[in-house]
């Protein structure tokens, strides 16, 4: 009977994450360039008192087992990558990715971090940044004279001067094996891991790589009423599991009155 007791103890403690996970999908839903994610669980290991397809005492093979479980845990978070509402700034250096792929963009110490967050501004001295002020990689300046600064659907930035096209760079796109393995690090922004493989750089709309499009940025995926509907069925789940705990105690409290 205790066995209840700590398994309904997991399923609350299982819940309560999950209605964090969906706190900061919410929190963030007008984040640009954020990726909700969810919570996944998995059952724990079980109480076999006797194996399925274990012999019986007349020597037959019972066709099922008995098996008492002890709950639940949370494995991970998984983040969904799949593509955000496109918002319409029509800021000329705001660039959206539709498809697959990251900027990738250095951090002051060399670092190599990557993001979905096409919010870009010009700094002090010309170069394409982040909002943070991080610099993107390969990094692109736009000279103080340049007019119709423009991006294509393949990266190439380019610009009018003196009624003549130059070219800049070109905006390069980063994607991995394993999105999932990312590391999350604030800031709208990833780290590659072990899990997530090495990083694969190449030009949009080659190899797999999305295409860019320029005067808009990649908002957030969060869709509201999935998470209120999370948020509804982990608060159900915690309260049928508290009531379990309820009724464990209350069946060693009639116990305990028996004696009496």
């Amino acid at each position: 009977m205790l066995r209840a007791f700590y398994s309904s103890a997991t399923g609350m403690h299982a819940q309560e994450r999950l209605i964090d996970n969906a706190a900061n999908n919410l929190a963030n839903v007008n984040t640009s360039g954020f990726k909700r994610s969810q919570v996944e669980f998995a059952d724990l290991m079980y109480n076999v008192e006797r194996a399925p397809g274990a012999s019986s005492l007349q020597g037959q093979i019972a066709p099922i087992g008995l098996q008492i479980g002890n709950g639940t845990r949370v494995v991970g978070t998984a983040n969904d990558h799949s593509q955000g509402v496109s918002v319409q700034t029509g800021n000329p250096y705001d660039v959206t990715i539709e498809g697959d792929g990251f900027f990738k963009v250095l951090m002051p110490n060399g670092e190599a971090r990557f993001t979905r967050d096409g919010n870009f501004h010009v700094n002090n001295q010309g170069q394409l940044v982040t909002s943070a002020g991080f610099l993107l990689d390969p990094q692109i300046t736009v000279p103080q004279d340049a007019a119709d600064f423009s991006v294509s659907a393949t990266g190439e930035v380019s610009f009018q001067l003196n009624g003549q096209l130059n070219t800049l760079g070109t905006l390069l796109l980063s994607r991995f094996v394993n999105e999932q393995g990312l590391q999350n690090m604030g800031g709208n922004l990833y780290s590659a891991t072990q899990a997530s493989g090495p990083e694969i750089q190449g030009q949009p709309l080659t190899a797999g790589f999305g295409s860019l499009a320029q005067g808009a940025y990649e908002g957030s995926n969060v869709e509201v009423v999935s998470e209120l509907v999370s948020l509804i069925t982990a608060q159900r789940a915690y309260e049928i599991n508290s009531r379990a705990i309820r009724a464990g105690d209350e069946m060693l409290s009639n116990t305990g009155q028996l004696i009496r």
